[in-house]
């Protein structure tokens, strides 16, 4: 049954869609941090291994929320790297091992890659489709994505 809340289905349609992709960012944002988890090493391993750990389970979360916010609005949720790869603006590095350094940078790099999409998102979903809801829960994702850039950024300077 599709839900009856107020946005017609075609628009409910392009917002599953604008959502698969947040999704499929942040799966594949979470598959790096837990590879950089795993291969962190150096003076502050520790450190940086307790902060990717943090980080990946707060993307845990998120994938979750998405998902089910994407049922929700009577989508069904793409869930194989495969179709997460193919729609994802963030991108994998096979075989790559970098320093510590390299891997805050990348890190950082993605998640305000993350926070561009979805301030750009926020805008689609309140101008384009109505949906308040999904406004307010994108926000919420952007704030999460400020929170750890900047967490990131401290490491750096």
């Amino acid at each position: 049954m599709k839900p009856n809340i107020g946005i017609s289905e075609k628009k409910l349609n392009n917002v599953n869609t604008l959502l698969s992709s947040v999704l499929s960012n942040e799966m594949t944002l979470y598959i790096k941090t837990r590879k950089f988890h795993w291969n962190v090493s150096g003076d502050s391993f520790m450190e940086l291994h307790k902060l990717f750990e943090n980080q990946y389970k707060q993307l845990e979360e998120s994938i979750d929320e998405i998902a089910e916010r994407i049922n929700k609005l009577g989508g069904n949720t793409i869930g194989t790297m495969h179709e997460f790869l193919k729609i994802s603006i963030i991108k994998e590095e096979p075989g790559k091992y970098d320093s510590s350094k390299e891997m805050i940078k990348q890190l950082l790099k993605d998640h305000e890659t993350i926070i561009i999409e979805l301030r750009s998102n926020v805008k689609d979903c309140l101008d384009k489709f109505g949906d308040a809801g999904t406004t307010d829960f994108l926000t919420g994702l952007m704030v999460q994505h400020e929170t750890i850039a900047w967490t990131l950024r401290r490491y750096l300077k």
